[in-house]
């Protein structure tokens, strides 16, 4: 890779950089208005940018052209690493400028061209970026936003021969479309898909550990996180305590919108989602599920797309809310006191593996779940996402990376030059 090629591209993300860092306030509030996002939690949205600004103009200096040896001794040989040419993102509404930033990084440090289609619920954020990019001159076509309600578009866009990277952040089903739509010609897919994460609670668990983690998680961003708890299986000689734990942090997150106050959890994305989340509470306890935190709109909160956090116990595998990602501040509990099954269970999931849950204090038992777990992530006793650290599913959660260097290989192809050292230059045929 020309040294050139890789100072320039670096030039431009500094200065793009910079111009995130001055904005930080207007870009936080373009989140927070346009997502209901408490205050506090849009900083994340905010410096993942800037993080995936500095981390990938930093990382493409490290791949250097690579010599290969010959055997015979009668060529020489590079790998080179080249562009691969145009890139188009489709992002999720649920972080606007964190999923946006997992794709501008490595587009920009790889020298690919990037077309990137916000939600159409939160368009604003991506278009202020936009506006960043004309402010300090990037040339045109290098960060192109393209926001639209129409399907037709989307799928023109995915259908179009010219770009030959797709990348999404969305739904399994979403995923399939677009792969379908874009077969009408060989392209790289990178995708993060959905899933519903398990979360193994064993009996000598740290408690307030687990139950900080679970809820931590699961009730910022009002749930609406891919990698948030879906389904937590508590051991049942630990089942009343740790319930307990997660109900009463439950009932103290502090639900709202106001910039001023300490809020855990904000409203849901809109009223549909609302109706949807409302529709599996409902439906898990008329099967038999005990409604123990939330369930419905906080009691100070008679209107807007609130939704109290909410724990449910008893749920069985049965239950829509147990075979569906929730994407909500809803935490399912279901109890289990043998282990044979606790694999397959954790395991079954229509929607792919992307991150799972350990919680005990025998790291043999961790490590021995975490091997026989079919997901992408597996966290034990804790959480931890950084813009340095592989994110990505297994199966139907999708292909590919975002972060870390082997994001980068998602935006480059690899060239191989071989130069014979005398005037026959014949090695042999063999392909």
């Amino acid at each position: 890779m020309a040294l050139e090629w890789v100072a320039e591209r670096q030039s431009w993300m500094y200065k793009l950089r910079d111009e995130v860092v001055a904005n930080e306030v207007w870009l936080r509030t373009c989140v927070h208005h346009e997502m209901g996002k408490p205050w506090a939690q849009t900083e994340e949205d905010w410096d993942r940018v800037v993080a995936s600004l500095n981390f990938y103009a930093e990382e493409i200096a490290r791949f250097h052209d690579t010599g290969l040896v010959d055997r015979a001794g009668t060529h020489t040989h590079r790998m080179v690493y080249e562009p691969a040419g145009v890139a188009l993102a489709f992002l999720a509404w649920n972080f606007p400028l964190l999923n946006l930033a997992f794709k501008l990084g490595p587009a920009m440090a790889a020298g690919c061209p990037l077309i990137i289609r916000p939600s159409d619920a939160t368009p604003v954020s991506a278009y202020a970026i936009g506006a960043l990019c004309e402010k300090i001159g990037l040339p045109k076509g290098v960060v192109q936003i393209l926001a639209t309600e129409s399907y037709d578009v989307a799928d023109a866009l995915t259908a179009s021969t010219i770009p030959q990277v797709i990348t999404l952040i969305g739904s399994n089903k979403t995923g399939q479309h677009i792969m379908r739509t874009g077969a009408t010609s060989i392209k790289r897919y990178s995708m993060e898909l959905g899933g519903n994460a398990p979360v193994l609670v064993f009996e000598d668990a740290d408690l307030d550990l687990a139950a900080d983690v679970v809820t931590g998680v699961k009730f910022s961003n009002a749930g609406q996180i891919c990698v948030s708890p879906n389904r937590v299986f508590v051991a049942e000689a630990v089942r009343e305590a740790f319930t307990k734990k997660v109900v009463d942090r439950a009932k103290a997150a502090k639900v709202g919108f106001d910039k001023d106050a300490d809020i855990q959890t904000g409203p849901v994305i809109d009223g549909r989602a609302w109706t949807r989340l409302k529709g599996l509470i409902d439906t898990a306890v008329e099967e038999g599920a005990e409604l123990l935190a939330g369930g419905d709109r906080p009691t100070d909160l008679n209107a807007g797309h609130y939704l109290a956090p909410t724990v449910l116990g008893d749920v069985r595998e049965t239950m829509d809310v147990y075979q569906q990602e929730t994407f909500g501040p809803i935490v399912s509990l279901i109890p289990f006191d043998r282990e044979e099954r606790l694999i397959e269970m954790a395991n079954d999931c229509e929607e792919g593996g992307l991150t799972a849950y350990i919680f005990t204090r025998d790291l043999s038992k961790a490590e021995y779940y975490a091997a026989a777990l079919r997901y992408g992530e597996i966290q034990i006793n804790g959480v931890k996402y950084d813009i340095d650290l592989p994110h990505g599913g297994i199966g139907q959660s999708g292909i590919g990376h975002d972060c870390s260097s082997l994001a980068l290989h998602d935006y480059l192809v690899v060239k191989r030059i071989t130069r014979a050292l005398d005037t026959t230059g014949f090695g042999g045929v063999n392909a």
